[in-house]
């Protein structure tokens, strides 16, 4: 069993490549979709039981106008989300487990906001809205215009709106740095081009730049841009088809690469150039999930079509890593072909790997080997499962679409400890911070604890 004392260690050594300028404080400073590493683990423990609705356990709760699925993400005392509101009243949303794939028919304008708030209050310290128009892709009915992460290093705040472009602000200020306009980017499905999701690729901030991941229907590209100005450092083609995952960056053992998801390219890139490192086609062809890296192992799953793989590759990993004609590879220690997640990335806690379907199927793994240790379906497939877990001492936190939160206990043997309401939809990753759970709502930020 890994220590706290070893985790934090490691936390450090992340928070050392997260800012220059070295303010990085664990436990306290969730600086990108699903926190440091992108492994959605806070140190300290959380709540454990609450009710928005009754106001059991709620610190504060605010309200944020328009539609949005991107995460909170927190620094010292800011917790930060983008939103996008449309001039139409009655923004349509489309929750639960379904299969229409028509684009919702909405050329109302649109204006797409930064905020960021007080955390210790939940009042509106600053709010910036870099774009306003009628968006240039159609979203999905359960997506929104703004479902991308922001990331900082404690002192630029970057936003990613897709089409709408890429911005750099000052965190404490709100004051914009630079944009970059990428032009149309439509990640609708590939079988069908005229059904448009919007974007949702989140922006990473390692060292001194971001870090984007572009799969879409034309012309995608994995890029390095300079965080102080947005200079392009390094732009990589990709062969793929759209994709909604979130780049992963790791360092270890004097090597530092981009982890990216994929259908035709999973694969790994050099930090510093851009080169492609190793690569891994197949598995299913809508992948959303994020890479998650644990000791020398990165997990990787996504879904839909013919596969729903979760793979177990080692970070070492180098050249085409394919298995081919049912056989083995060197560098993919397991793999389930079928047990994979369509939209949750999984989480990977004390040697345990924990991958949760949209029909709220739990499965737990050993993570060195693959055995699985239990499965559990959590909300009796009443409801969706959209965001991520995340994880708080002992207790790892699952929230349904319709905004129930299931608190399960941490081990091999399946044990819920409570199953909290939210009072709204809830499709974002929260954040930890301190403690204290910030929920992003359809309507509001929510701050438990």
């Amino acid at each position: 069993m890994r220590t706290w004392g070893l985790l934090l260690l490691a936390w450090l050594t992340v928070a050392g490549a997260v800012g220059a300028n070295g303010s990085f404080v664990p436990g306290r400073d969730w600086p990108q979709l699903r926190g440091p590493g992108a492994r959605g683990i806070a140190a300290a423990t959380a709540a454990v039981s609450w009710d928005v609705p009754a106001g059991k356990g709620v610190r504060w709760k605010t309200p944020i106008a328009g539609l949005g699925h991107s995460s909170p993400i927190v620094w010292n005392d800011l917790v930060c989300v983008t939103t996008a509101e449309s001039e139409k009243t009655g923004q349509e949303l489309r929750v639960d487990l379904y299969g229409d794939i028509r684009p919702v028919d909405d050329d109302s304008v649109h204006r797409w906001s930064v905020l960021c708030l007080d955390k210790t209050n939940g009042r509106i310290r600053w709010r910036h809205t870099p774009a306003t128009g009628v968006p240039k892709v159609r979203r999905h009915p359960k997506s929104t215009h703004a479902n991308s992460t922001l990331a900082t290093d404690g002192s630029t705040l970057v936003a990613f709106f897709g089409s709408e472009g890429l911005y750099a602000y000052d965190l404490q200020t709100g004051r914009l740095r630079w944009s970059k306009d990428f032009g149309v980017l439509d990640s609708g499905f590939f079988m069908a081009p005229e059904a448009q999701w919007g974007f949702a690729s989140s922006p990473v901030v390692h060292r001194d730049r971001v870090i984007i991941q572009v799969d879409v229907q034309k012309g995608s590209f994995l890029g390095a841009y300079a965080l102080k100005d947005g200079a392009e450092l390094w732009r990589t083609p990709r062969q793929d088809v759209p994709t909604w995952s979130t780049p992963t960056v790791h360092e270890a053992g004097g090597r530092t690469q981009v982890i990216v998801n994929g259908w035709k390219h999973i694969g790994g890139y050099d930090f510093e150039t851009g080169r492609e490192l190793w690569k891994l086609a197949g598995g299913g062809d809508i992948p959303v999930p994020t890479p998650v890296v644990d000791g020398d192992l990165v997990y990787i799953t996504n879904a839909h079509g013919s596969m729903s793989p979760i793979y177990a590759i080692r970070t070492s990993a180098t050249g085409d890593i394919t298995p081919r004609d049912g056989g083995s590879s060197p560098y993919v220690t397991w793999m389930h072909t079928r047990e994979g997640a369509y939209m949750q990335t999984p989480i990977v806690h004390d040697g345990l790997l924990y991958v949760c379907r949209d029909n709220g199927v739990l499965s737990v793994y050993d993570a060195r080997t693959g055995e699985r240790k239990y499965q559990q379906r959590l909300a009796e497939g009443r409801t969706g499962f959209t965001a991520s877990a995340v994880a708080a001492g002992d207790r790892i936190y699952f929230t349904s679409e319709d905004g129930d939160v299931y608190v399960v206990r941490a081990g091999p043997t399946f044990e819920l400890l409570s199953v909290n309401p939210m009072g709204e939809v809830c499709m974002a990753t929260p954040a930890i911070s301190e403690g204290v759970i910030y929920f992003r709502t359809r309507g509001h930020l929510i701050a438990i604890g």
